[in-house]
């Protein structure tokens, strides 16, 4: 049909290649003028209309272009002048039927994604579902000479800026005040009763709320509006906020990097790492309100990694840390309080790969639907094992890293980076950890590897 070589790569049954879309042609007039074979139509054509056009001419006694040669046929002419006409009339015809079928092969398609084509033949096991974006659309100040004008250094100046655009960081404190910062749990929320601006390199704001009947001060800092957090910046704004005498630093961004999920605490300083709901892009066209969780604190997942022998791991999830503002305390959630979990069982501290993915829930029969909709046994097995808080073992990463991604029931995730060392070493581990757990404790202690905790060769 488009006169082109067939592909001889498979084009079809592979869901990696996108769904197919229905689609408009749209002929443009650059699609018409670029278009090699209309000028080879063309020339074909003139062959055998130039003649026709030169007796007409010669028979009337005319000059005529072709543009000039009238489309009927008037009763005065002679016979050979209608028949030299009716021929140039049909070729000219003829001519434009071959171009327009040229045109009609070759246009620039419009795809219509709202409009996939459906296989009725395939089973759906998942009900419908859209996928949408958010486009943050930003106008950015410029000056006459169209080169991008800083804002921020104008308002350091003490110039005005006069177009009545928010500062995406004046929006989200905003935001932010009015509605809080969400724990897992409803009634856990943090309500400031005063947020002001601060004038440091890394904290903007600062925000007091009631911890009990104790009032804290909080450091507010806030992430890029697109790109990640990683844990030097935290570290910074941590030692800032010590400097400030702060109670507590919350980190507000839309991503964080793994290596920040481990740092919680400097000094007597706690750090929050509160979540934005990817809504605040377009925080200016939001309406300020208390009622959304925009800002969500999610606790780092308790996980532990055992050994199965053979040189092969396995992870277990316990649950996810949550913290309390009212009474300070951290509470360990179960794992059901996780929607879904995932491994990179070979994390490269770059990119995140599930390797692994297990669906957990409160559900008595999640199998009953599914067998309805298949209409047929399945392998209950099979699927429990998709369903567990212990992963299948495999084998120890050549990286020595993995990664474990948990989603909660509120669509909220968090990363947790771990290193996992080679066989031998987890006495040593373990060894480690009870020497801070046993901290302080006035009497010996029996310890792994056959040490006293007061023995003078012990080393961590």
């Amino acid at each position: 049909m488009s006169r082109t070589p067939p592909k001889e790569t498979p084009t079809h049954n592979d869901i990696r290649q996108g769904f197919v879309y229905k689609r408009v042609p749209h002929i443009t007039l650059r699609s018409i003028a670029n278009s090699v074979e209309i000028d080879v139509i063309w020339a074909k054509w003139q062959e055998t209309l130039e003649p026709l056009r030169a007796r007409l001419n010669a028979t009337l006694g005319k000059s005529w272009d072709e543009w000039e040669i009238p489309h009927e046929l008037d009763a005065d002419w002679p016979a050979g002048a209608k028949a030299a006409h009716s021929e140039w009339r049909q070729a000219r015809i003829a001519r434009q039927k071959e171009i327009d079928a040229s045109i009609s092969r070759k246009p620039e398609f419009e795809y219509l994604y709202d409009k996939p084509y459906a296989d009725p033949s395939r089973i759906r096991v998942a009900g419908p579902f859209t996928v949408e974006s958010l486009s943050p659309h930003r106008v950015l100040a410029v000056d006459a000479d169209d080169s991008l004008i800083d804002t921020l250094d104008l308002a350091e100046k003490g110039a005005g800026w006069g177009d009545g655009t928010p500062d995406f960081a004046q929006v989200v404190l905003e935001n932010l005040k009015a509605a809080g910062v969400q724990q897992a749990h409803r009634e856990d929320r943090i309500t400031f009763s005063s947020l002001a601006p601060w004038p440091g390199e890394l904290i903007c704001a600062e925000g007091r709320y009631l911890e009990g009947e104790t009032e804290r001060r909080a450091a507010i800092f806030l992430g890029p509006e697109f790109g990640t957090v990683a844990r030097a910046d935290l570290v910074a704004a941590a030692r800032e906020a010590a400097d400030a005498r702060f109670d507590v630093v919350i980190a507000c961004a839309f991503n964080f990097d793994a290596h920040s999920a481990e740092f919680d605490l400097l000094g007597p300083i706690p750090v929050l790492k509160a979540r934005m709901n990817p809504d605040l892009h377009m925080a200016d066209a939001l309406k300020t309100t208390s009622s959304g969780n925009l800002f969500v604190v999610f606790g780092e997942p308790d996980i532990e990694i055992e050994p199965t022998g053979e040189g092969q791991i396995q992870v277990r999830i316990k649950g996810v840390d949550v913290f309390h503002p009212q009474t300070g305390e951290v509470d360990s959630g179960g794992p059901e309080t996780i929607a879904l979990w995932f491994v990179d069982t070979d994390y490269n501290e770059e990119s995140f790969f599930i390797r692994h993915a297990y669906f957990l829930g409160a559900a008595t029969d999640p199998y009953k639907a599914l067998k309805t909709t298949l209409k047929a046994e399945i392998d209950e097995e099979a699927w429990e094992s998709l369903r567990s808080s212990v992963s299948r073992p495999f084998p120890r990463p050549k990286s020595g890293r993995i990664a474990v991604k948990v989603i909660n029931h509120l669509g909220d995730e968090v990363m947790r980076y771990l290193r996992c060392r080679g066989p031998g070493n987890e006495a040593r581990i373990d060894f480690h950890r009870e020497v801070h757990r046993n901290q302080g404790a006035q009497s010996a202690t029996a310890w792994p590897c056959g040490q006293s905790k007061n023995s003078a060769n012990v080393r961590v």
